[in-house]
C-alpha cells in the first residue's frame, strides 16, 4: 500500500461513519448538528495530529495551517489554500465534499514524504455549510467571509423548525455576534484550490481520473407560495376548490418542459404543504425550484418562462401566488492564469498528457471565493456521475489519483 493510499484510507475509514444514517446510507451532516459538530472534531483532530496550527474563523470555519501559527502571520497574497467542505445534502453521498478535505490531508502527507521545502504558508480549510440543507442558503461559511451574505440577512435564516442560524450556531458553543466578512484573512490567500468529485460523468466518459474546472454554470434558488383555500376533501365540488397543489403540479411540468427546450437545468426538490392533512385541500403549497444554465441569457428565459406558468396556473385555479429568489450566483469563470497554471503542473507530472477541463452546474465554497481571491477546482472521475445520493461512488485509486494531483498542483504553487 502506497503512502497516499495510506493516509487517505485512514482517514475515509474514521470518517466515514459519522453522520451516516442506518435506514437509507446517506448523510445528514447539517450544519450545527450534532454530526456536524462530530465532522468538525474530526478535523481538528486531523490538523493537530500533524503538527498544523488549528484556527476557527469568525463564520465558523476551521482552518488549519502549515508554517505560521495564525493567518495574521501571513503576507498579502501569499498562502496556498485548500479544502472543501463537511457537511451534507439530506441523505447525501460520502464524497461530495469529504473528499476535498480528505485529500487535502493526505495531500499534505504526500508532500511530507516527498521532503519537498514549503516556501509559502499552506492551509487547509473546512467551510461549514455549503449545501444549505438547513436554513435553506448555500454556502454560508464561504458567502459571510466573502462578504457575499450579510450578518443581517444571515441571521433571518431559519430552519424547518424554526430555529435561526445564531440560536443553531449558539446551541452548537459557537458565537453568532462575530459573524461577518473575513476580508483581511482572504486577503492573505494567493491561490485556493477545492478538489471535488465531479457531479456527473464527463471524466468517465473520456477515461480520465482527474479534470480541471473551468466555470461553474449560474445557478439559483427561487420560492414559490400558492396560497389557496384550505377545505374538506371529501365534500367540496371539484368547480368550488382554491386547490393550490394543481396549480404548483402544472408549474413543475412547466419548469421540465422550460429546461427541456432550453438545454438547462430546472429542479423543483422539495415542498412544503399545510395543513398536510390527507384528507384536506392545502391552504398552501411552497416549493423550491434550482435552475442552473450555461449562461445568464438562457438562465432568465427558463425561470421567466416558468414564473409565467405559475402566475397562469395560480389564475386559472384562483389561488395567489408569491415567487421569493432566494439565492442566486452568477457564472464564475475561474481566473485562466491559475486554471493554466493548474494545467502545466499536473501535464509535467502526467508525461505531457493535458488534463481535460469541463464545465460544472454544481455550486462550490470556489465559485464564491472567486469574486476575492485567486481560486481553481479538480475534479475526480465519478463512474456513475451518480451525486447527492447515498449511490455516489469514487473509486478508491481514482481517489489516489486526486491526491496525487492535488499534492502536485499545491508542490508547484507553495514549494518552489
Amino acid at each position: 500500500m502506497t503512502g497516499q493510499t495510506a493516509s487517505f484510507h485512514t482517514m475515509w475509514r474514521e470518517l466515514r461513519p459519522l453522520g451516516r444514517d442506518a435506514s437509507s446510507g446517506g448523510y445528514r451532516r447539517h450544519a450545527w448538528t450534532a454530526a456536524d459538530a462530530d465532522c468538525r472534531a474530526w478535523f481538528r483532530a486531523q490538523a493537530e495530529s500533524r503538527g498544523l496550527a488549528y484556527e476557527l474563523d469568525r463564520n465558523g470555519n476551521q482552518w488549519a495551517w502549515l508554517g505560521v501559527r495564525s493567518y495574521t502571520e501571513v503576507a498579502p497574497g501569499a498562502a496556498v489554500v485548500t479544502g472543501s467542505h463537511l457537511d451534507s445534502v439530506p441523505d447525501g453521498g460520502a464524497f461530495d465534499g469529504p473528499l476535498g478535505v480528505v485529500s487535502s490531508f493526505a495531500a499534505l502527507d504526500e508532500l511530507r514524504r516527498r521532503g519537498v521545502e514549503f516556501t509559502a504558508p499552506l492551509a487547509l480549510v473546512n467551510f461549514g455549510d455549503e449545501e444549505g440543507a438547513r436554513f435553506g442558503l448555500a454556502c454560508v461559511g464561504s458567502r459571510l467571509s466573502a462578504g457575499a451574505l450579510t450578518p443581517e440577512d444571515a441571521r433571518e435564516l431559519r430552519d424547518a423548525d424554526g430555529i435561526t442560524l445564531p440560536q443553531a450556531m449558539e446551541r452548537a458553543g459557537y458565537d453568532p455576534d462575530a459573524i461577518g466578512p473575513d476580508l483581511d484573512r482572504l486577503a492573505r490567500i494567493g491561490a485556493f484550490v477545492e478538489l471535488h468529485i465531479e457531479q456527473g460523468r464527463a471524466l468517465d466518459l473520456t477515461g480520465d481520473r482527474v479534470g480541471i474546472a473551468s466555470a461553474i454554470w449560474p445557478h439559483g434558488r427561487w420560492r414559490f407560495d400558492f396560497h389557496g383555500e384550505a377545505n374538506h376533501a371529501g365534500t367540496t365540488r371539484l368547480e368550488d376548490r382554491h386547490d393550490p397543489m394543481l396549480s404548483y403540479a402544472r408549474t413543475v411540468l412547466a419548469a421540465r418542459e422550460a429546461a427541456r427546450t432550453a438545454g438547462a437545468l430546472a429542479t423543483f426538490g422539495k415542498i412544503s404543504v399545510e395543513p398536510n392533512g390527507v384528507n384536506a385541500i392545502p391552504s398552501l403549497v411552497r416549493g423550491w425550484l434550482d435552475s442552473r444554465a450555461a449562461d445568464q441569457d438562457i438562465l432568465d428565459t427558463v425561470v421567466k418562462e416558468i414564473e409565467r406558468a405559475a402566475e397562469e396556473s395560480a389564475a386559472r385555479d384562483g389561488v395567489d401566488l408569491r415567487i421569493v429568489r432566494e439565492s442566486f450566483t452568477p457564472v464564475v469563470e475561474f481566473g485562466h492564469a491559475l486554471r493554466d497554471e493548474l494545467g502545466t503542473l499536473l501535464a509535467r507530472s502526467g508525461g505531457g498528457r493535458p488534463v481535460p477541463v469541463l464545465g460544472t452546474g454544481a455550486g462550490h465554497d470556489a465559485g464564491i471565493l472567486s469574486a476575492s481571491v485567486p481560486t481553481a477546482m479538480l475534479f475526480v472521475r465519478n463512474p456513475t456521475g451518480v451525486s447527492h445520493s447515498p449511490a455516489e461512488t469514487a473509486a478508491e485509486d481514482d481517489c489516489v489519483a486526486g491526491v496525487t494531483a492535488l499534492a502536485d498542483v499545491l508542490e508547484g504553487l507553495a514549494c518552489t
